[in-house]
């Protein structure tokens, strides 16, 4: 376990609409909710958490941008270009725009297969499918 991720927490604008957006997307994933109050909820797989916690009012601005200094994108694993594809349409049904569209699902490179998109703060989110090399080892 030394060295596994614990946990992350996001700040979040709008507590509920982040709420609705990850538990779904987490969800997907096979996440849980393990806790909630009135400024936040934690979702949780394994021994890993994510914790969605409410920005206090008089930090809300400036707004989040992936190009500042900070967190960039979160990257989840997938089970396989399968579930990249099931999950884009998924993503698409909800409206939630797929980013480098031109280069879906190759916009990593022609061995990365993944979908790119966006939380409702702009947080970039990545579901990878693990790559050719990666299927070969198993």
């Amino acid at each position: 376990m030394k060295g596994l991720l614990h946990h992350v927490e996001i700040y979040v604008s709008d507590l509920e609409r982040s709420i609705a957006f990850w538990s779904w997307f987490l969800g997907e994933l096979g996440y849980h909710e393990s806790s909630r109050w009135s400024e936040g909820i934690s979702l949780k797989l394994g021994d890993t958490y994510i914790v969605l916690v409410q920005t206090e009012e008089a930090y809300l601005e400036p707004t989040y941008h992936r190009k500042r200094t900070g967190l960039n994108h979160l990257a989840f694993h997938a089970d396989s270009r399968q579930m990249v594809d099931e999950m884009t349409k998924k993503l698409r049904a909800r409206n939630v725009p797929i980013l480098y569209e031109e280069k879906h699902p190759y916009a990593g490179g022609k061995d990365y297969y993944a979908v790119f998109f966006e939380d409702p703060d702009r947080i970039k989110v990545e579901l990878v499918a693990p790559s050719i090399d990666e299927k070969n080892k198993e």
